[in-house]
């Protein structure tokens, strides 16, 4: 099965098309863009799918990063990977950018427990500890950052993410740490959707609300007219 993996859930705007029977990458395109996902994203997979010499029909599924990330660009990833896969009749899969940067963390730190982390600002921190086994323990979910950081010791696990760093300090001990990126490598998703298969169809994962949010008298001039 080829896969074709889509990411905007960081400043990242990336595809990949990946064959789950070989276990190759065929091709790829990443922007790093910071904003602007929608205007470049059809580009950027027209691009992966012609360095990978593959046409959509060729395509048997679509993976997609969920987040946390982005509020506009998780919108734009999960939109259009669920657009091409009812186009394409194949499935959307969607896989977080936790799970994502923890299996990086477990690749170069084998059989150890990974606490997969994003810098959500006001003090918070998203969170995702897998076990052992890369078995998802608990989350995603927000959580102080002192709490992220008992979780941490009380794991000796090994870190990952944007949050990486706050954690380690927080926690007064040093930690192994993994990639400390906000998004994974856009191969990884495309593993990690053919691993797990089909399921439920992606939505975007918000575990705090956007931060703009329209003003009340444009909601009420709204509601008049």
């Amino acid at each position: 099965m080829k896969v074709l993996a889509i990411d905007c859930a960081a400043s990242l705007c990336a595809a990949c098309v990946y064959d789950a029977a070989s276990g190759r990458e065929l091709g790829r395109s990443v922007l790093d863009l910071g904003k602007g996902h929608a205007e470049h994203l059809m580009a950027v997979i027209a691009e992966a799918m012609k360095s990978g010499g593959l046409a959509y029909p060729d395509v048997g599924a679509i993976a997609v990063s969920v987040g946390p990330g982005s509020f506009t660009g998780l919108r734009v990833g999960v939109s259009t990977a669920r657009g091409l896969a009812l186009a394409l009749k194949v499935p959307a899969i969607g896989v977080t950018t936790l799970e994502a940067l923890a299996a990086e963390a477990a690749a170069a730190f084998p059989a150890r427990a990974v606490l997969a982390s994003l810098d959500a600002g006001r003090e918070e921190i998203h969170v995702a500890l897998y076990d052992e086994m890369s078995v998802l323990t608990y989350g995603p979910a927000v959580a102080a950052l002192a709490n992220a950081a008992a979780m941490a010791s009380e794991h000796s696990a090994v870190l990952a993410g944007t949050a990486a760093a706050l954690i380690d300090q927080s926690a007064g001990r040093p930690f192994e740490i993994g990639p400390r990126t906000a998004t994974a490598d856009i191969l990884t998703y495309a593993r990690l959707a053919a691993a797990k298969g089909q399921g439920e169809r992606p939505k975007p994962l918000y575990l705090r609300g956007a931060d703009a949010k329209p003003q009340a008298g444009f909601i009420l001039s709204r509601q008049k007219n």
